[in-house]
């Protein structure tokens, strides 16, 4: 008696998984359609992901991020601390971003930017 119970136990934890799966499915089904494919994924669905990326001016951190710059139309931030070259490698991939025709945003939280500097090296 006590296989054939440990059977129907089974079946249906199977039932309630497939039944909890299914209802999983519809509701990520909807939030895509909704909000466009790629919203919400399950973990392990996706193999691969193609990423446009803009360059960070330095050869050595696009290929320590792994994909060739940051990655384009995310908000990035860099931190570090003072004298850490922040401020150069923002200003660098903002360039970068204008060299293409596209707009970035740099908040200075720090108050440290010179606003004469990038004009100079702008002309350069």
């Amino acid at each position: 008696m006590s296989i054939s119970k440990t059977d129907a136990t089974a079946k249906e934890k199977a039932a309630t998984q497939s039944s909890e799966r299914k209802t999983l499915d519809l509701a990520l089904s909807a939030i895509n359609k909704q909000y466009g494919d790629g919203t919400l994924m399950r973990m392990g669905d996706a193999t691969k992901m193609t990423v446009s990326t803009v360059s960070t001016g330095s050869v050595a951190i696009d290929l320590a991020l792994g994909v060739g710059g940051l990655p384009r139309g995310r908000i990035v931030e860099i931190f570090g601390p003072e004298s850490s070259g922040k401020t150069t490698l923002c200003l660098s991939i903002i360039a970068e971003i204008q060299r293409q025709g596209g707009n970035a945003v740099f908040v200075d939280v720090e108050h440290a930017l010179d606003p004469a500097t990038p004009r100079l090296s702008a002309s350069t």
